[in-house]
């Protein structure tokens, strides 16, 4: 059994180590499809003309800010992500904790309870990380990159 645990160990410290080594490549590439679509928004901007604000910007403001805007999306969806990785660990120790204590019914309960939590961060967050863009009147799913 422990050399389960030392093989699954060393598996996770090889692919952590890969995932390392490549981020750069995809980070350029992730750039690169950014910018062509904000280009592709700022022509989208232009031609249909329905919010003054940004039709009022130049193409490098408007560029700038587009940019940012994506980046900061990006980061903040990078940062939902850990939190709730970080919640659904709590959720899974807590209920392995009520487990020991009050059997599966306490494991059920815990889960069920942590699930709800953690639904509801994730509901928070996201429309957190959308607001200051819609605020703008910006279209986020132009600027996503999956």
């Amino acid at each position: 059994m422990i050399w389960l645990i030392e093989i699954a160990l060393v598996l996770l410290l090889v692919g952590g180590s890969w995932t390392l080594l490549s981020r750069g490549k995809r980070t350029d590439q992730r750039e690169s499809l950014t910018m062509r679509r904000v280009d592709a928004y700022i022509e989208t901007i232009r031609r249909e003309r329905t919010n003054k604000d940004l039709v009022a910007m130049s193409d490098t403001e408007l560029r700038d800010l587009l940019h940012s805007g994506a980046r900061n999306l990006r980061v903040a969806s990078e940062r939902k992500g850990w939190t709730l990785l970080g919640a659904a660990a709590v959720t899974l120790f807590s209920a392995i904790g009520a487990a020991s204590q009050d059997g599966l019914r306490g494991f059920a309960i815990a889960m069920v309870i942590g699930a709800i939590v953690t639904y509801g961060l994730n509901e928070f967050m996201s429309r957190r990380m959308r607001e200051p863009l819609e605020q703008r009147g910006i279209d986020i799913d132009r600027l996503k990159v999956e």
